[in-house]
């Protein structure tokens, strides 16, 4: 099936701008390096958006604005909970909450049919998102139930967003996704606004507001984080306040990229297949840290990378 394997590609990327986030956010606070891939994506969906064409219709304007308002609840969630912890078990949690939900809705309400095969692929594609996105050497302790129901509330996000997309007519081309960047892009830019006013009126520099305040987590405009990264890691390659923000812009770039992979893969297959290979975005983090960074993936994470290719192939054949 060509859309399992657009899909996973999407995934992949998904994966290299959370790596890029992720570096970003070492030099620059996370909603400026959210705002920043919010505009610089938008630009780039902006261009591409005539050649690829697309009828501008009310419906699907509406479901990209719908798309962009989950996304911005998705980033905001997840930065709560990843900074109560612990990250290794709310990570993967995220993660695979954002995987069942799209998958169900595909199955129970869409009525997405698949061969025996491509169940079973769900089944593996899921233990990969978990035992990629696991964060390998952090302490284990019991997460709390404010954690786990902001990792929950994020993952829904994350897969409303999926299922947002999906009800998109076909001949929408990239508007939807315009609409929905320009959302995000609005209102994260007015989130760093009233961050910038607030400091005048503490008589601080407005770019005062653009400095790491909290946890140093890195984040797409679609909801997704560099949860392996978030506090290991890219503390070794930190880059210089210019190179951020360049950062910032490619990681942008990068995730509009991924989701018009993920749009594309929607309408040539089904939402819970899609979902289910989208959820295995840490994969691209990973490998690129691996490459990039010369950083060592755990053997679990091996496994999981190994799970992830089998479960791709069982899906594109189911």
């Amino acid at each position: 099936m060509l859309s399992a394997a657009i899909a996973l590609v999407g995934a992949i990327v998904y994966g290299s701008a959370d790596f890029l986030g992720g570096l970003a956010a070492r030099r620059l606070r996370s909603i400026v390096v959210t705002a920043v891939a919010a505009l610089s994506g938008l630009a780039a969906l902006l261009i591409a958006q005539p050649p690829f064409g697309g009828v501008w219709s009310a419906s699907d304007v509406a479901w990209g604005v719908l798309a962009g308002v989950f996304s911005v609840v998705a980033i905001a969630l997840l930065y709560a909970c990843l900074a109560i912890g612990p990250m290794s078990i709310l990570s993967p949690l995220t993660a695979v909450v954002s995987a069942v939900g799209p998958m169900l809705w595909g199955l129970l309400v869409n009525g997405d049919a698949l061969a025996p095969i491509g169940y079973a692929g769900l089944g593996v594609a899921l233990v990969a998102v978990v035992l990629v996105g696991f964060i390998p050497g952090e302490k284990i302790v019991r997460p709390s139930a404010r954690g786990l129901t902001m990792a929950v509330g994020a993952g829904l996000a994350i897969g409303a967003f999926l299922v947002v997309l999906d009800r998109t007519s076909d001949d929408s081309g990239l508007v939807p996704l315009v609409t929905s960047r320009a959302t995000s892009g609005v209102v994260t830019c007015a989130i760093v606004g009233a961050l910038a006013l607030a400091a005048g009126r503490r008589g601080e520099r407005a770019r005062s507001v653009f400095a790491i305040a909290g946890p140093p987590l890195g984040a797409t405009p679609s909801g997704h984080a560099d949860l392996e990264h978030a506090t290991t890691g890219v503390g070794r390659v930190i880059a210089t306040t210019r190179e951020a923000w360049w950062l910032a812009i490619a990681c942008g770039l990068a995730d509009a990229a991924a989701n018009a992979l993920a749009l594309f893969a929607l309408r040539t297959g089904d939402l819970a297949v899609v979902s289910a290979l989208t959820a295995l975005y840490p994969a691209g983090t990973i490998l690129l840290a691996a490459i990039v960074l010369r950083e060592r993936v755990a053997a679990v994470q091996w496994v999981g990378l190994g799970l992830a290719l089998i479960a791709g192939g069982m899906l594109a054949v189911a």
